[in-house]
């Protein structure tokens, strides 16, 4: 493959065989967008070649008109299995988009947070230019994380199948009106009640909506799904933890008088109607995660949600 590419001055080069890396980025915010050229110019500068989403690279193109004919389209000339690696510019929202685009290719993601907490980002916008000269070294280390599998049946038809990185969730359509569930682990009934709705979520997502919804922070090198029941009317109604083999199901009831939505990390939705059964396994299609920093897990959460630490003098020796 042959693509071309541009000196600092402008002017344009030809580089055989560039190593395309796509760059995600909410091009919505002028700081990303300034991220997203940055980042084009960096990696066009070392010979790669950047590849943007479709409706990203009009974003780019239109904020920067100089890098017309620097950068391919995703889809177009580049598919998502020839990419190297994906570089993601803003908060976890960005990753879970990113994390689409890539789902059926094997391509780790790196992400670099523009955003608030940014828990599944890996560096901040000052470590922008190290985190792209590491990933064109490969000097990153790949992270499984599990994903889930999620079916929708109504009846015996089997009517949507889907996907999430953090959380399936099963939520009422309207506000005036709560769900009525029924919850079942391994094909068994656990329990009936009404709800604003339930999270089915992975480790990784244990830090996002289930958190919110006061559900345990599970390591994500766990292997265990979650269940919590947001706003239930009902005696029994805790989060609990499944292992990665069972199958999790919430079922509306047909005596409920309201229909529900399922969202799948927040972004892909589909309507429930009564008698509607979601069923959530573990996929056997993992998301990859580039991370350039290794480290205990406990530290990622001192950081990101900024807790007390101070004065901790290390642990007692003896331990």
């Amino acid at each position: 493959m042959v693509e071309s590419g541009f000196f600092d001055d402008g002017s344009v080069r030809v580089v055989a065989d560039a190593r395309p890396i796509l760059v995600v980025a909410h091009t919505g915010r002028a700081e990303s967008l300034a991220a997203a050229l940055d980042a084009c110019r960096q990696l066009t500068a070392a010979g790669a070649l950047p590849v943007l989403p479709g409706d990203q690279w009009d974003d780019l193109h239109q904020y920067a008109p100089e890098l017309d004919g620097q950068t391919e389209r995703l889809g177009s000339g580049v598919r998502a299995e020839d990419l190297e690696l994906v570089v993601v510019l803003g908060g976890d929202g960005t990753i879970l988009r990113a994390a689409e685009l890539v789902r059926d290719a094997a391509t780790p993601i790196l992400g670099v947070n523009l955003g608030h907490v940014g828990f599944l980002a890996e560096s901040e916008r000052d470590d922008l230019g190290e985190a792209i000269g590491r990933g064109l070294a490969r000097d990153y280390v790949v992270e499984e994380r599990m994903t889930l599998s999620v079916r929708v049946k109504q009846g015996d038809e089997i009517v949507h199948e889907d996907w999430a990185l953090n959380e399936a969730t099963v939520e009422k359509a309207s506000r005036e009106r709560m769900l009525e569930v029924a919850i079942e682990v391994d094909r068994r009934p656990l329990s009936t009640f009404g709800c604003d709705g339930v999270v089915l979520s992975t480790p990784t997502g244990s830090t996002a909506y289930a958190f919110s919804g006061g559900g345990p922070v599970v390591w994500p090198t766990l292997d265990a799904m979650l269940m919590v029941p947001l706003s239930a009317h009902a005696l029994f109604a805790r989060p609990i933890v499944v292992g990665p083999d069972s199958a999790m199901a919430i079922e509306l009831l047909r005596r409920t008088e309201a229909s529900g939505v399922l969202w799948c990390d927040g972004r892909r939705s589909f309507d429930l109607q009564p008698g509607a059964r979601v069923v959530v396994r573990r996929s056997p299609v993992p998301v990859r995660l580039a991370r350039l920093h290794p480290g205990p897990f406990t530290d990622r959460l001192v950081n990101k949600f900024q807790l007390p630490v101070t004065g901790w003098r290390g642990p007692d020796t003896s331990d």
